[in-house]
């Protein structure tokens, strides 16, 4: 039988392979505790945090937190991918995946230091790895401990520029949407789950431990890209 990865184009094929592979660590070193060492050396933290690593704004793509979240990113990915890709190219479409995770992480990070800026006075505190260093903000410790050893993984920062690229690109191109029976243009479809996020983010309800801006951050590259690249829509 025909491999379903043999008609995709090189990049998205590949995309999917590595994030698949980055995902068997997961399962089988931190699976039964949850986030442990792996994901502790790979995933995106705040970068005052002790557990920042440079490395990490690219590793984070690599990394899910669960069946679910991979499964819903590598089917966008699957999705939305191979049209881009062709429309871009390969080597810009490489670029474009990665500009859009990479500032995707940067956003999450300026609205987390715009937060601990908020509780603290400034960007950073004396000895995070201390315990000690969190309790003296009252009231706002835990939310300052939270920013401090939270983590950001995924590709969703960078699936949202492909989105987004999507949309831009074949504005008039119609999906069929769960739960609504009549197919709806990219361009009111995409547009509209962006918003949702940014309201999610905004609001950010208890126990909401999404990375919204990271998705925020994604969307607003790839569609910076697009208009910086001159690519005119179908």
């Amino acid at each position: 039988m025909e491999s379903p990865l043999s008609n995709l184009p090189p990049v998205v094929k590949n995309l999917l392979i590595i994030n698949v592979l980055c995902f068997l660590p997961f399962i089988m070193i931190d699976h039964m505790s949850g986030f442990g060492p792996y994901s502790t050396l790979f995933a995106a933290y705040y970068f005052d945090s002790p557990a920042f690593h440079p490395w990490q704004i690219i590793t984070y793509m690599f990394l899910h937190g669960g069946w679910l979240h991979i499964i819903f990113n590598m089917f966008v990915l699957f999705s939305f991918g191979p049209i881009v890709e062709y429309t871009l190219g390969s080597k810009k479409f490489f670029n474009f995946y990665f500009i859009c995770g990479i500032g995707a992480v940067l956003l999450q990070i300026l609205v987390q230091a715009i937060q601990v800026h908020g509780i603290t006075g400034g960007f950073t505190i004396p000895h995070p790895e201390l315990e000690s260093s969190y309790l003296q903000f009252g009231a706002n410790a835990q939310n300052l401990y939270d920013i401090y050893h939270g983590s950001v993984v995924g590709a969703s920062g960078a699936i949202f520029g492909v989105m987004i690229a999507f949309a831009m690109l074949y504005p008039n191109m119609e999906m069929m949407i769960m739960f609504i029976p009549v197919p709806v243009k990219a361009k009111y479809v995409i547009p509209v789950y962006v918003l949702f996020e940014l309201f999610s983010g905004v609001s950010q309800q208890s126990g909401d431990n999404v990375a919204h801006f990271a998705h925020i951050g994604g969307a607003l590259f790839g569609f910076l890209l697009i208009k910086l690249w001159g690519i005119k829509k179908t």
